[in-house]
Order: C-alpha cells, then sequence, then structure tokens
C-alpha cells in the first residue's frame, strides 16, 4: 500500500525534495545576508519610521509594502516549516516578522530574538562578518526592582 502511494506520487514527492533542498541552500545564504544587515540598536528602537517610502507615489507604495508583506509571509511559511526540515527555522521567522507590519510587532520579535540559542546564532553569525553583536534589551521587569524583588 506505501509502495503503491509512494509509486503514484513520485513526481510529487522529488519536487518536494528539490524544494526542500533549494530552501536550505537559499536560507544558508540568504539568512546571514539579512542578518549581518540588522542595525545594531534593531531591537532597541521604540519608534519605527512609519512611513519609510513617504517620498514615492502612492502606487509604488503600496506595492513595494504589498511586497515586502509577502516575502514575511513567505519567510515565516519557510521557517515553520524549518522547524520541522533542516534549516534555521527561528531565524527566518524572525526575518520574515521583521518584513511584516502588523501591530505588536516588536514584542513578538524581542520575544523571539531574547531565546539564548537564537541571539546566540544571530550573533555568530555577526562575528564572522565582522559586524558587532545585536543590542537586546532585557526583558521586562513586572512589578520587579532591578534585582527581581518585589
Amino acid at each position: 500500500m506505501i509502495p503503491e502511494w509512494i509509486r503514484v506520487h513520485e513526481g510529487a514527492l522529488w519536487g518536494i525534495g528539490a524544494l526542500s533542498i533549494v530552501a536550505l541552500v537559499g536560507t544558508l545564504i540568504v539568512i546571514p545576508v539579512l542578518v549581518i544587515h540588522i542595525p545594531v540598536d534593531y531591537f532597541q528602537r521604540r519608534k519605527r519610521n512609519p512611513r519609510p517610502y513617504q517620498g514615492w507615489h502612492a502606487v509604488i507604495r503600496l506595492l513595494l509594502l504589498a511586497l515586502k508583506n509577502i516575502l514575511g509571509i513567505i519567510f515565516v511559511v519557510a521557517g515553520l516549516a524549518m522547524l520541522l526540515l533542516p534549516g534555521q527555522g527561528f531565524i527566518t521567522i524572525l526575518i520574515g516578522i521583521m518584513l511584516l507590519n502588523f501591530p505588536g510587532k516588536l514584542a513578538l520579535e524581542l520575544r523571539i530574538v531574547r531565546q539564548p540559542a537564537v541571539l546566540r546564532a544571530i550573533n555568530w553569525m555577526r562575528a564572522k562578518a565582522n559586524k558587532p553583536a545585536l543590542k537586546v534589551p532585557g526583558p521586562a521587569l513586572r512589578g520587579r526592582d532591578k534585582r527581581g524583588k518585589r
């Protein structure tokens, strides 16, 4: 039964396998390039540029915004797939989220980048490119002083 299903779907399985390899190789090249271009203080900025293409024609602005968000969705989906497949899943998801526009984005970005393994991997890539480590604020102390006491 299973060998017959594999035979029937052989073309699709080869396609999925090839796509997985292309995605893995692509992310091994693209993700480090994107990571080294993150500004050192990106996660410390409270104010973001709400209109990065302000001087441009409205149609071009809308098109670029749509393309940026579509690319962000692709990165998030690819990162989710990489949680099960080989690849840099959490970093890919983080890059995707950084490209998206939605309320509460900074809090989600910080939640991901504060994961020790994620921050260590990002800063390792940046060190290899002779870029300084990212400055990431510590977690908010809710109702506690600096020593962690109430």
